[in-house]
Parts: structure tokens; sequence; C-alpha cells
């Protein structure tokens, strides 16, 4: 089985999520070429070819694929697929918005975050919320994967010596066009690849609390910055701090849950997590089932206390 996986990429680095997604598509057994694609891409390209375990990295060098535009990227993916039997992308905004239009294209079935790969045809998924693991099996002649990267090991940055080649085809559909951005910068770990997190619920009541509380605690510890749902749609942090199902999915060595009650949205996007530790006045609060360290009390006089010791 021959393995092309879309490459997501800022700076001239391949992001952590890529590196998952190679290391799936291994498992499927058979050569992995990495799609590049974007405007200006030598950097990411030559670090794409350093990456263990890719036998190519294919560049689609042009305009038209600059912000990974799905409308345009998912017909290039298509012409690709023609040498390829399975296309492989991170379970990310990104490769969500691009991989069921790969899909559709080639009119088959799309397997969704996989967590481990059994055989090049079955897989594991979660199914509700991550409460049951399904094993699902495809008879589709080409197979299409998201992969949820805290499920996998990621692959090496260096030891590899792909080649480089460059693609062509597809461009501009002239189906949408990048308007703009807004991206929030920080000088702390980006969330989705942060050993330590430090995330704030509803339970921090405002914006205000939440910066005196929880940032002073996460700088401490050297820590990303995370949210539940109900603390993002209050309006205390910015989407982008989103962690769980809806939000985003991760996997630290750490995660300290603040006023968080656990509620099985938000537990599926940390539950994987190494150890966990919570802090809320509920002794009932269903986040005590995950958690591997508890601390019962009130978070305004716990968590300033925690900060100042540390």
């Amino acid at each position: 089985m021959k393995s092309l996986v879309l490459a997501e990429h800022e700076g001239g680095a391949i992001k952590d999520a890529t590196l998952a997604a190679v290391t799936a598509a291994g498992k499927l057994g058979g050569e992995v070429d990495l799609l590049v694609v974007g405007s200006g891409v030598d950097a990411a390209a030559q670090a794409g070819a350093q990456i263990a375990g890719v036998s190519r990295v294919l560049v689609a060098d042009d305009p038209a694929f600059d912000h990974a535009l799905p409308e345009n990227v998912a017909p290039l993916v298509v012409q690709l697929m023609g040498e390829h039997d399975a296309f492989v992308a991170p379970a990310t905004s990104t490769g969500k918005n691009i991989a069921p239009r790969v899909a559709a294209l080639l009119d088959v079935m799309q397997v969704s975050e996989i967590l481990s790969v059994e055989a090049p045809n079955r897989f594991t998924r979660p199914i509700y919320a991550g409460n049951a693991i399904a094993t699902v099996e495809t008879g589709d002649p080409k197979l299409v994967c998201t992969v949820r990267a805290t499920a996998f090991e990621k692959a090496a940055r260096t030891g590899g010596s792909a080649t480089v080649q460059p693609v062509g085809g597809a461009a501009d559909g002239g189906l949408s066009q990048f308007v703009g951005a807004q991206q929030s910068h920080s000088e702390r770990p980006e969330l989705t690849s942060a050993k330590i997190i430090v995330s704030g619920g509803r339970a921090l009541q405002n914006g205000e609390n939440f910066k005196m509380l929880i940032e002073p605690l996460a700088d401490k510890l050297g820590a990303a910055v995370g949210a539940s749902r109900a603390a993002v749609d209050a309006g205390f942090v910015p989407n982008d701090y989103q962690v769980g199902q809806t939000g985003k999915i991760v996997a630290p060595e750490v995660y300290v849950a603040v006023g968080i009650s656990g509620a099985i949205q938000h537990l599926a996007g940390m539950k994987d997590s190494k150890v966990i530790i919570a802090i809320n006045k509920d002794e009932e609060a269903p986040i005590f089932q995950v958690a591997d360290v508890g601390l019962v009390g009130d978070l305004f006089k716990l968590v300033p206390e925690l900060t100042q010791k540390l």
C-alpha cells in the first residue's frame, strides 16, 4: 500500500500533527509520500524530507495553494491518488476540511479520527464522545482517513532522506478565496503540543479571574492555557483555548483542570493525558473519576496558594 500524507506546516516547519499522521501511514505498510502545498514552501519541503519514514516529498508550490484552501487542495490530492492507495491527514481543522472533499471526489467512505491501525483496511476510532471505541473496516478501493494525533507516536523529525519532487496540475478553482485570519500570539507553548496544560472552567466566573488565576499558574509551570467549552462560550477566553470534542484534542504529560466539572464533551478531549490533576469544590464532579490527583476545595483560595508555592 502506498500512502499520501498531507503535511501541515508553518514558518517552514512541519507541525507535530503531521508527524503522527506519518507514523499512522507507516503502519498501513508500503511507502509513505508527504504532500507539501503552498507558496514558497522550500523550507517546509526540506524539513519534510528529513522526517523518518518518508520516501518522497511531493511539492505543489503555487499561490493557489496558500492557506491550504480545501477547494483547491482536494482536486490536487485526487489527481495524485492515481498512484496512491491511501490519503492520510491529521484530524485538525485543516485535515477535517480537506479529507471529506477528497473522499467525496473519490466516491469512497472516509474513516475519521483513527486511534490505531489493526490492518490496512481495519481501524479503531472513538464514538459517543470517546466513551466507546469502534472497530471499523472499509472495502473501498481507496482509503481516506484522518488521524487523531494524540493516539500515535510522532515520527522523528530527522533521520530521513526523502527525495523532493515538484507536482502540478489542479490549481485555483475559483470557488473560495482567503480573506484574512485573526490569530492569537503567545509566548506559552502551543496547546496541542504542550507537555503541561492548565485549563479553566466556568467556575472561574469571568475572564478577569481566568487571567488572574490560571495564567500565573501556567506561567510558573511553563504550561499552555486551555479552557472548557463553557468558559469559551461565556467569553472568558478565545475559541482557540477550547479543549474538548468540539475543540482541541490534547494528551499532555500533565493536565491541570481548574473549576472544570468534567462533562463528556470536555473529557473526550483530554482524558488521554498522562497525569490529570483536578481542582474543584464539588467532590462529586465527574472530573474526579478520571483524575489521578484530586483537590477538593475553593479554587479561589487553592490556586493562588499553589502558584505561590511553586
